[in-house]
C-alpha cells in the first residue's frame, strides 16, 4: 500500500515537534521550511554568507533523524556565545556544507542523508531572504526579529526580494500530497512567510490535497495580539487572496490558572475560537483536550504525539474510507 503523502509547512519549534511525532507513523513526510530567520546563530551566518538562514532547516534534520542520539545531540549542540560565536554545530555544518556544493539546497540533502531522516527537509527557496512587514499604521518593518518589537497590527507581510524562487522540490511536492499541514508555530513569521515565497502560495491553493491549518495555542506579543483563530485563518488567507483551508485543529483544554498569570505578564493569552464563526469560513474545527502538554519549565505546548495521531487519523479519513472520530480525543 503507497504510503499518504504529508507536506508540512512552517518553522521555529512548532514544525519541528509536528515532524518529530509523525516520523513514527507510517507516512511519506516533507518539510517546507522558512529561511527568512534573522536573529542568533542562523542569522549570522546568513548575513556573513550570504546564505538561505539554516536554524529552521536544522530544528527539523534532527526531529526526522533516526541517527543515534549522540550524533543528534551534537547536530543541536550550541556553544557558548563567548565560544565560536555561540553557533550551533548543525548550522555551521549546513554552512560548511553550503560552501562544499556551492547549493545550500544540496547541502540540506547530503546533511539529510547523513542524519538519516525519515522524509524529506526542503527550504522554501533557495536564496537568501528577508521577511519584512507592512504594519496597519502603514509603516514597514524589515527583519523577522524586528517585527514583533515595534508592537503594532500587522497587515502584511512578504520577502525581500520579492522573487524569490521556491525550490522545485517543494512544488512538486504539494502537487502531489494527500494532506497539506501549515503550523503549528508563529503565524506571519513562521506559517506565512512560506506562503510569500513566489510560486508556493499558489501551489497550496490549487493543489488537490486536504489541507489543514494547527491553530496556535497562545498568542505571540508583537504578532498576534488578540487574535482569535478566525483572524489566523483569514490572516493565511488574505496572503494568497483565496480561501483554501480544510480543518483547523483547535484544543479545548482549560488552562492552569497560575500559568496563565505567568503568560499575561508577558502579555499573551490563549487563543480564542467559536466553532460557529469558523464553520461560517467553510472550514470544519477539530477540537481536542488532550493536544496539549505543559513543559518542565511552565510552558504550553503542542502534545506530539496527540497531535500527530489526530492529524493522521485526518488523512486516513480524507484518504481512505476509514472513519474518523472527531470526539475521541476529548
Amino acid at each position: 500500500m503507497e504510503q499518504l503523502k504529508l507536506v508540512l509547512i512552517g518553522g521555529g519549534t512548532g514544525l519541528s515537534v509536528l515532524a518529530r511525532g509523525l516520523k513514527n507513523f507510517p507516512v511519506d513526510i516533507t518539510t517546507i521550511v522558512t529561511v527568512a530567520d534573522d536573529g542568533g546563530s542562523t542569522g549570522k551566518i546568513r548575513n556573513q554568507m550570504d546564505i538561505p538562514a539554516p536554524g529552521d532547516i536544522r530544528n527539523v534534520i534532527a526531529a526526522l533523524s533516526d541517527a543515534e542520539p549522540t550524533i543528534q545531540q551534537l547536530f543541536n549542540y550550541r556553544f557558548n556565545e563567548n565560544q565560536v560565536e555561540g553557533h550551533a554545530i548543525g548550522n555551521l555544518l549546513i554552512a560548511a556544507m553550503t560552501n562544499i556544493t556551492d547549493d545550500f539546497g544540496h547541502a540540506v540533502k547530503e546533511l539529510s542523508k547523513v542524519l538519516n531522516i525519515k522524509g524529506r527537509v526542503i527550504p522554501s527557496t533557495n536564496k537568501s531572504v528577508s521577511l519584512n512587514a507592512e504594519m496597519e499604521d502603514g509603516e514597514i518593518v524589515a527583519g523577522e526579529s524586528t517585527i514583533p518589537t515595534k508592537n503594532k497590527q500587522i497587515k502584511r507581510v512578504f520577502l525581500e526580494p520579492e522573487d524569490a524562487e521556491p525550490m522545485d522540490e517543494a512544488i512538486k511536492a504539494l502537487e502531489e500530497a494527500d494532506l497539506i499541514v501549515l503550523g503549528p508555530g508563529s503565524l506571519y513569521t513562521s506559517v506565512i512567510s512560506n506562503l510569500c515565497v513566489k510560486g508556493i502560495g499558489n501551489a497550496v491553493v490549487d493543489s488537490q490535497a486536504t489541507k489543514l491549518y494547527v491553530s496556535n495555542i497562545m498568542t505571540q506579543p508583537g504578532e498576534t495580539d488578540g487574535y482569535t483563530t478566525v483572524d489566523h485563518i483569514n490572516a493565511i488567507h488574505n496572503h494568497v487572496k483565496a480561501p483554501f483551508l480544510d480543518f483547523v485543529i483547535c484544543t479545548t483544554r482549560e488552562m492552569d490558572p497560575k500559568i496563565m498569570k505567568r503568560y499575561e505578564r508577558e502579555q499573551s493569552q490563549p487563543v480564542k475560537y467559536s466553532p460557529e464563526d469558523i464553520k461560517a469560513l467553510g472550514v470544519k474545527v477539530i477540537e481536542g483536550n488532550n493536544l496539549v502538554q505543559i513543559s518542565k519549565n511552565d510552558h504550553v505546548r503542542h502534545n506530539t504525539k496527540a497531535l500527530a495521531q489526530t492529524i493522521y487519523e485526518i488523512a486516513l479519513q480524507e484518504i481512505s474510507t476509514i472513519q474518523y472520530n472527531p470526539d475521541q480525543d476529548k
